[in-house]
């Protein structure tokens, strides 16, 4: 079963230094109907203007995952982390019993646009923890898994029972997934659109998945999508 959250439904507001993009409840946006999905409990499209970002802010008993699309993001976090975030690159904190952390545009002239995406954690209390990696090329018309329960495949790992897949696909491209033992998943488009077993998606789109043995996506554009497997 496929159900799907159009990009226009989604939450959010226009903050002149951020034009942020809930699709689940978050901060001011409040929605009983979107309170996340299985463990994936946050994804957020932010927009930040050149030289503006988040100042230091803590978290705790979260997986945090942030994936950039456009420009760069400059982390710094009470772990010791210095850290510039480019398209290609997926970070990842475990906040764990607490942490603070910056996140700022990187250039003080272009704008720059991500994912943030937060995964409630098996256990609470865990120590923090930081990882970032370079998927690049890897993802290119083909699912790549950049985060896992346990950093399979190179992947990040986080302390979840989850993965997360990425893809950037060129018009005309299929790929299909077999989520396995997974009965739940959800799919992001991040960029351009795509068909999803049949149906048409727009960039921002997202969709919750329910016992579908396979998924096919097929890009009507250049896209990029992101698959996460969900217990």
């Amino acid at each position: 079963m496929l159900k799907i959250r159009k990009a226009e439904e989604r939450g959010g507001g226009n903050h002149g230094w951020l034009d942020t993009k809930h699709t689940f409840s978050f901060s001011d946006y409040y929605d009983p109907e979107h309170m996340g999905f299985r463990a994936l409990r946050v994804i957020n499209e932010d927009r930040i203007t050149p030289a503006a970002g988040f100042p230091t802010h803590g978290h705790r008993d979260m997986e945090i995952i942030s994936y950039v699309l456009e420009g760069a993001l400059a982390h710094r976090d009470s772990m010791g982390t210095g850290s510039v975030i480019r398209p290609g690159d997926v970070q990842k904190m475990s906040a764990g019993t607490g942490v603070t952390h910056s996140e700022f545009n990187n250039s003080k002239t272009e704008g720059a646009r991500f994912l943030q995406i937060w995964i409630v954690p098996e256990a609470k209390n865990l120590p923090p923890n930081y990882d970032q990696k370079a998927f690049g090329d890897a993802r290119k018309n083909q699912l790549c898994l950049v985060a896992s329960r346990g950093g399979d495949a190179g992947s990040l790992k986080v302390a979840q029972d989850m993965r997360l897949w990425a893809t950037v696909l060129e018009p005309g491209v299929q790929v299909t997934h077999q989520p396995g033992t997974y009965k739940y998943g959800w799919l992001q488009v991040a960029n351009g659109s795509v068909e999803l077993n049949g149906q048409t998606l727009q960039q921002g789109d997202g969709v919750a998945i329910t016992d579908e043995a396979t998924l096919t996506i097929k890009a009507l554009s250049s896209a990029e999508v992101l698959v996460f497997d969900l217990a």
